[in-house]
């Protein structure tokens, strides 16, 4: 469209085009005006695209971390989409996409286009995270290893609404399939609305989400350069969370925040162990070993209306500090638990499978460990383990902790307790 064409349209297009401007964001401030066009037209067709969209649901991925679902090329076929236009063209094609993004928001809401910030459950979950443990470029070994790790390394540093949050959380939770989902597929999986992808890849630094798409496209092969195309899916499952490992030794070349918890698991008698659902082996396995050598150690591994009886026994008994295992799915009572706990004045310490977890609003120290998801349930080998390392921390700590071992010991070969 040259400069006389653009013109014509805007004339005509008046009221689309006021639309248009609340639409666009400070990146398109210094775009050619066709840019602004291309954003125009997108909200005229806003409603057909919608419709298609509408369609497009539903494609799911197959079992196994090779297969991948079907885009149509530039060029027909399909694999994974790629641009093949010119530079002016390109710049069409995602201001087309943004502005069609906020016609189908208008079209499902029946507004304009305003952006309602998500669900009451979207603004209930997640929240500016607290200190926690942070991957460091170049940190110790495997770094740079794992596709959730390069993620959560992009999401670090910026600032995300709670409705950004749960996107970040679940591209990581998704991490393998991330670089090939299309913006209407990462909505309905996040559970959000389509022109909330697009304001997510803005605020992370892209022009939209095609852009952040193509950035995860280009560092995918880091991840699979070591032909894991020839594993099943049982190996692939071990080697992710062989990556989960790998990266959680990264993140523990910085011990701080794991000394700091093991110096308030020390202190804090009695000490609340929660685990709920999926977390209660981690919970009842840190507990077990803990109780040898912390002098009193609860396990909260039962919700209901007992729970925050528990809590307030806790409390009252002089508890300082509660520690949380929390992994997907996350139990509502979790979340409601923790916030009741730092209500009744405890620390919360909680390890969660990412800093975007749910549970992060309400942890004063976040531990993540990331888990597996290429089986049907997940796999949590990096949250157990880290578990373990807040043990020895812990006994690190007690200045009594050998002493108790070894009366242990001696107590268990007098009872005959083990056979070997």
């Amino acid at each position: 469209m040259d400069g006389k064409d653009a013109l014509a349209f805007i004339s005509s297009n008046a009221l689309t085009l006021a639309q248009a401007a609340g639409a666009l964001d400070a990146r398109m401030a210094d775009r050619p005006l066709t840019a602004y066009v291309a954003v125009a037209e997108g909200l005229l067709d806003g409603p057909a695209a919608c419709e298609a969209g509408r369609r497009g649901r539903g494609r799911r991925r197959a079992k196994g971390r090779g297969a991948r679902p079907d885009y149509v090329q530039s060029g027909g076929g399909t694999g994974p989409a790629r641009c093949t236009a010119a530079p002016h063209d390109q710049e069409r094609h995602e201001g087309r996409e943004h502005g069609r993004e906020h016609g189908r928001e208008a079209a499902m809401n029946g507004d304009g286009g305003e952006d309602r910030g998500g669900t009451a459950a979207e603004a209930e979950t997640g929240a500016e995270t607290g200190e926690g443990m942070r991957g460091t470029p170049g940190a110790g070994p495997g770094a740079d290893t794992g596709t959730a790790a390069r993620l959560q390394k992009l999401f670090e540093g910026h600032r995300l609404t709670p409705t950004q949050r749960r996107i970040a959380h679940c591209m990581v939770r998704r991490a393998a399939d991330a670089p090939f989902l299309s913006s209407v597929e990462l909505a309905e999986l996040a559970g959000v609305s389509q022109p909330s992808v697009t304001r997510f890849a803005v605020a992370l630094g892209f022009d939209g989400y095609p852009a952040l798409r193509k950035h995860l496209r280009e560092v995918a092969p880091a991840a699979t350069a070591r032909g894991t195309g020839s594993y099943n899916e049982y190996q692939q499952a071990v080697q992710a969370e062989i990556d989960n490992l790998r990266h959680l030794a990264a993140v523990l070349a910085d011990p701080g925040p794991v000394v700091r918890a093991g110096r308030l698991f020390a202190a804090s008698r009695p000490l609340p162990v929660l685990g709920l659902r999926a977390a209660t082996a981690q919970a009842a396995g840190f507990a077990y070993f803990a109780r040898k050598v912390h002098p009193d150690v609860r396990l909260l591994d039962e919700g209901g209306t007992m729970l925050t009886d528990r809590i307030d026994a806790a409390v009252q008994a002089g508890a300082s500090t509660l520690l949380c295992f929390a992994l997907p799915r996350h139990p509502r009572e979790v979340v409601d638990a923790l916030e009741y706990a730092r209500a009744a004045g405890l620390t919360v310490v909680t390890v969660a499978d990412s800093a975007f977890a749910p549970v992060a609003r309400h942890t004063d120290l976040l531990l993540p460990a990331a888990v597996g998801t290429g089986l049907a349930f997940d796999t949590a080998c990096a949250p157990m383990l880290l578990g373990r390392v807040l043990l020895e921390a812990m006994c690190d700590a007690l200045p009594d902790a050998q002493a108790r071992l070894e009366e242990f010991d001696a107590k268990a070969a007098e009872r005959g307790l083990f056979v070997e």
